[in-house]
């Protein structure tokens, strides 16, 4: 009695007849799987791929080398008006807090009196190499800061007339950088060299103030250094400027002759039923 319904299912399980209902069953989540709608979560991908892009073309190289020269100028800003404040002598260090001169320096009478004066003098005599200090760093930096804001593009999505702004400006502020600190290191030294340096210096060591002389000051060393980075900086910048515009116009020709196939290919598909129309006639 028992043996022939072991022979149907042996015969069932031989043909796969108990298999294609199981299989039936996995293949419907699959298949509803696939008509989901899309979840929020979809749509907000792009939008963080987008903010990731943008940060990536800042923080590219030629922006990383434009973000650092944008704090070199900053430094050398500060190490102009540091200097100014170093070398102002006496008069200004007693006008800062409202401190008074005769409390804190032992130099009164007549000596203060003229020590004021030659303070005052030699302040004029800085005054053109500390204001143009200030407005060429302080421009730079500005003009370096925009590049650095309107490079949040891809290269071959930027207008080509501010890559090549970029790189004019790069290759004029690596010049002119250079030109900067030798015209402001003669300056400086030519100041120094004069009778009020002079007389300064020997008032101020006959009191025991020897670090007021008419050396170059560490401030203007300073100043010195960071713009000589400040031009290596830029001239990093025009090569990297450079070879990026190489880059896109390489794209741009990549992208022409890509249109240029597809317009062959789209030519040849229209014309090939022609041909087999006009053959068969």
């Amino acid at each position: 009695m028992s043996q022939p319904p072991r022979s149907d299912r042996e015969h069932r399980a031989r043909n796969g007849e108990q298999r294609r209902p199981r299989d039936n069953r996995k293949s419907t989540p699959d298949s509803s799987r696939e008509f989901e709608p899309p979840s929020r979560y979809s749509r907000d991908v792009p939008r963080m791929e987008h903010q990731a892009s943008k940060c990536t073309n800042i923080c590219s190289r030629r922006g990383i080398v434009l973000i650092c020269s944008v704090l070199t100028n900053a430094l050398v800003l500060i190490c102009v008006v540091a200097a100014q404040l170093v070398m102002s002598g006496l008069s200004s260090m007693g006008g800062m807090g409202g401190i008074s001169i005769n409390s804190n320096f032992n130099i009164q009478g007549t000596e203060l009196q003229q020590l004021r004066d030659l303070d005052m003098q030699y302040s004029q005599m800085r005054a053109p190499g500390i204001y143009g200090g200030i407005a060429f760093s302080l421009t730079f930096g500005v003009v370096s800061l925009l590049f650095v804001v309107a490079g949040n593009k891809p290269a071959h999505h930027m207008n080509p007339k501010l890559l090549v702004g970029a790189l004019v400006f790069q290759a004029v502020g690596a010049v002119g950088y250079v030109v900067a600190v030798g015209l402001y290191l003669h300056f400086v030294m030519q100041v120094n060299s004069t009778d009020v340096c002079k007389q300064r210096q020997r008032l101020y060591s006959r009191n025991g103030y020897t670090w007021m002389n008419c050396d170059v000051s560490g401030a203007d060393a300073a100043v010195a250094l960071f713009g000589l980075i400040t031009a290596i900086l830029y001239t990093a910048g025009t090569v990297l400027t450079v070879q990026t515009i190489r880059g896109v116009k390489h794209y741009q020709q990549e992208k022409k002759r890509r249109h240029a196939e597809k317009q062959e290919d789209r030519g040849n598909h229209h014309r090939a039923p022609l041909r087999a129309d006009t053959t068969s006639v």
